[in-house]
């Protein structure tokens, strides 16, 4: 029936259970993103109890992007093939220039509306 998968969150929300497709496409995402901006740096974000491993890739703008990749090796093994340094983001945080891009955006966005 499947009435207690959905009430315990059952399916396919659980950390670490993303596609090979999906991990191939995110994959791609991040290695299109670093090549086509400057200053690029990747931080590793531990699993949670609801997110898988995932990778936030930051570039000298503060513009970012982030994706599930199958674990911690697994980003650090990407960051090296695509020349960029990795961090721990639980160890490091998050770089100042992201919130400052941030905050340009919301900025932006409310003077549209």
């Amino acid at each position: 029936m499947g009435l207690f998968r959905r009430i315990r969150g059952g399916g396919g929300s659980r950390p670490g259970r993303a596609g090979r497709g999906d991990l191939a496409e995110g994959e791609r995402h991040l290695t299109d993103f670093a090549r086509s901006r400057r200053g690029v740096e990747a931080y590793v974000e531990p699993q949670t109890t609801v997110t898988a491993v995932t990778v936030l890739l930051v570039a000298g703008d503060g513009e970012w992007t982030r994706r599930r990749v199958p674990g911690v090796r697994a980003a650090h093994t990407l960051a090296g093939k695509l020349g960029i340094p990795a961090y721990d983001a639980a160890v490091v945080g998050y770089p100042q220039r992201m919130r400052d891009y941030n905050r340009r955006q919301k900025e932006q966005g409310e003077q549209k509306g």
